[in-house]
């Protein structure tokens, strides 16, 4: 199973401070024997590069995208980049706010690409909650 990180995800998984960062690695520890990879895409690429930063977990553009990929390169999990190519027409009915349009996006590229979705959020149908 191929698994696509939310934004908020990917970050718990990359920094130790963050609030979720033990649940993150309690996920992706059970889930090592199963995922044959974790997915990102250009939006979650890019929204963790935008919140490090703005949350001050990076000092800057450059440390962020260095912390992506220093979490990828370290992982015993392979990391795939998804091609996007969805519009907004392919919002899913549950997509009905502003919050909720970009796990409604990512949700999409999940099944697009045969692909489980995975968010430390709740109330996202279809995708896997990381417990």
């Amino acid at each position: 199973m191929k698994h696509l990180l939310d934004i908020n995800a990917l970050i718990a998984l990359a920094h130790r401070t963050h609030a979720q960062h033990a649940r993150a690695i309690a996920w992706f520890q059970t889930s090592r024997a199963a995922s044959q990879a974790l997915c990102t895409c250009a939006i979650t690429e890019l929204g963790f590069v935008r919140v490090t930063v703005q949350t001050r977990l990076q000092t800057d553009v450059a440390s962020a995208r260095k912390a992506l990929e220093q979490l990828e390169r370290s992982s015993p999990i392979p990391f795939e980049l998804l091609g996007d190519d969805l519009g907004a027409d392919r919002l899913p009915a549950f997509a009905k706010t502003p919050a909720k349009l970009t796990d409604g996006h990512l949700l999409e590229l999940a099944r697009q690409h045969r692909t489980q979705f995975v968010t430390l959020d709740a109330g996202n149908p279809g995708a896997q909650l990381i417990p």
